[in-house]
């Protein structure tokens, strides 16, 4: 799975927005923060609802999982942490009786 392709469908569902006047990721120490600069009226939270739904859109038919969390703001710059996740499989049979265990796929 292609994370930056995601990502760049994700930066340009963001840009597009009318809330959002600038946005961009950056990597600081392999952690993804995302730079967002917002039109003075909007709301911490109406970003918070584009970053949910948009992240949503991204990961449609994909097995992702999105966790974000806010990390600071200085006037209409806002920062957070967001990370697209892959979960992981199992790849052999521990004995445990596992309700997804390996042996029960086709």
């Amino acid at each position: 799975m292609n994370l930056t392709e995601t990502w760049e469908s994700f930066l340009d569902l963001l840009s597009n927005e009318e809330a959002i006047q600038f946005v961009y990721k950056q990597s600081i120490t392999g952690i993804p923060f995302l730079y967002i600069t917002t039109n003075p009226s909007v709301s911490k939270g109406t970003i918070e609802d584009s970053i949910k739904l948009l992240a949503a859109k991204v990961m449609r038919g994909k097995r992702l999982q999105m966790e974000y969390s806010f990390v600071r703001n200085d006037g209409n710059l806002l920062v957070y942490r967001v990370r697209f996740l892959v979960p992981q499989e199992k790849m052999f049979c521990c004995g445990n009786l596992c309700p997804d265990c390996i042996r029960f796929r086709n």
